[in-house]
């Protein structure tokens, strides 16, 4: 890998420990995949980063450890497998530039998710499984794809108007179910590049560093400037994606 590579994945590595720790929940991961495309191929840039998800995932589960509603993950499981399953498939036969098409439409529906989202738990809201059911799909669909599968879930999560800790902790959870999901889609589509991965393994102890950060920087730093300061970096990766189509 080039020095830029390797910074690149540093940062990427940071953000996921920060997104752990709590500081900009869905954020700093949504910007991990439109970053890495910048500088690798990006339909090894999805796979690439799933084990690190995963490890980072543990460390997140440990915290909340069954403090997740089991009803909430129950309703949505089956959707989520059958997402995940189309968005594997669909890895595999997209063309890059494609991909990064859509990588930075959903990036941008982050964004707008980001705008709305104060006023997604004032809206009048009636329960509907199908709500249940569709973003569970469009969560895995889109986190199988892009790694971008937070607006969809949360947005449910939001509507359902959840206590912190059992929303922190049912994202969690489902996350994790969804990420291991992957792994035998990846595997059966021949999507992961064990010489890449071991090549950047060195790169796993900046999760937990990450992770400390995100949880320590939460006394010191607001997440509204720390959100602003992700959403601008945000769009400016769409732009620099769509500038190298």
């Amino acid at each position: 890998m080039t020095t830029v590579q390797i910074v690149v994945f540093i940062i990427s590595c940071l953000l996921i420990g920060l997104s752990k720790g709590g500081l900009g929940g869905p954020l700093p991961v949504s910007l991990v995949i439109p970053m890495l495309a910048l500088v690798i191929d990006v339909k090894e840039a999805v796979p690439l980063i799933l084990p690190f998800l995963i490890f980072a995932d543990w460390f997140a589960l440990r915290v909340y450890w069954k403090q997740w509603n089991y009803d909430t993950i129950k309703l949505m499981l089956p959707s989520a497998v059958f997402g995940a399953i189309v968005g594997g498939l669909l890895l595999s036969v997209i063309p890059a530039i494609l991909l990064k098409i859509l990588i930075g439409v959903f990036t941008f529906i982050v964004i707008i998710y980001k705008l709305l989202s104060d006023r997604l738990e004032n809206m009048n809201y009636k329960h509907q499984n199908w709500h249940a059911y569709l973003s569970s799909w469009a969560s895995a669909f889109s986190s199988t794809l892009a790694n971008t599968g937070g607006p969809p879930f949360t947005i449910y999560m939001l509507l359902q108007r959840v206590e912190p800790i059992p929303f922190i902790a049912t994202t969690t959870l489902y996350f994790t179910i969804v990420n291991l999901l992957k792994v035998p889609i990846f595997l059966w589509q021949g999507l992961l590049d064990f010489d890449l991965l071991f090549s950047v393994i060195w790169a796993l102890p900046i999760i937990p560093l990450g992770v400390w950060i995100g949880r320590k920087a939460l006394d010191y730093i607001s997440q509204p400037l720390f959100e602003r300061i992700m959403m601008v970096l945000l769009a400016l990766s769409i732009i620099f994606l769509f500038a190298t189509l």
